[in-house]
């Protein structure tokens, strides 16, 4: 019988071009340290209480930003598909231009003052998260020649314990890029591929005020970000 194939990249993927200097090259060492006593020393939802407010990212400062409006929601969930409760859910992305509001981002796209691109929620007795944000922009990263990523979000999700974090991004239906983008390439099932691509929801959908995508997260299940 052949084995499934497996969901994750692998830390070596060859056309993805930073993975070559990132990717370990010798066999993992075992922490000395108490694995109980890191999680107990290290920080959780960092120096302050999660405000609702967080989760939309629109209302972040004084103006509406520019862009798409989305409503993204979906729910954590462990591997045998129990919700995952009172868990934090982080978000980043790029703006409707397609830039970071990052000092590294150094593409000639506008910076919009009313968008930070990150955002953050616990989940609640369902396992389930809600997003309100702009749709992000393509945006080239040189990796190779006339490389653009497609437009994304990334997501970060914490399991039982601080240190079962997973790092993973979510994506838009139907992105001419998806051929061309090796990061999305680099997970080898196509079935996982596809589980990183959000559905567009109509009931999700605001009337006259925002388009809603739906997009689960199953720890152990979603592919990993590269």
């Amino acid at each position: 019988m052949t084995p499934p194939p497996d969901v994750h990249p692998p830390y070596l993927s060859p056309a993805y071009g930073s993975t070559v200097l990132r990717a370990p090259s010798l066999p993992p060492v075992t922490a000395k340290q108490d694995p109980e006593a890191v999680e107990l020393t290290s920080p959780v939802f960092g120096h302050h209480e999660v405000d609702p407010l967080e989760a939309d990212l629109t209302r972040r400062h004084d103006g509406e930003p520019i862009g798409e409006r989305i409503v993204v929601t979906g729910r954590v969930l462990d591997s045998g598909g129990r919700p995952v409760r009172g868990t934090l859910v982080e978000l980043w992305q790029a703006n409707a231009a397609g830039r970071y509001h990052h000092d590294v981002d150094r593409h000639p796209a506008p910076l919009d003052p009313n968008f930070s691109g990150a955002g953050r929620c616990l989940t609640d007795d369902d396992g389930r998260y809600r997003f309100t944000t702009i749709k992000p922009g393509a945006y080239p990263w040189r990796n190779h020649q006339n490389a653009w990523r497609p437009a994304h979000i990334h997501f970060s999700v914490f399991g039982t314990a601080f240190t079962q974090r997973l790092v993973t991004q979510m994506y838009f239906p139907g992105d001419p890029l998806f051929p061309f983008d090796p990061i999305f390439q680099s997970v080898p099932d196509p079935a996982a591929r596809e589980r990183l691509v959000a559905r567009f929801d109509l009931d999700v959908t605001e009337p006259e005020w925002a388009l809603g995508y739906q997009f689960d997260v199953v720890l152990g299940s979603t592919p990993l970000e590269s």
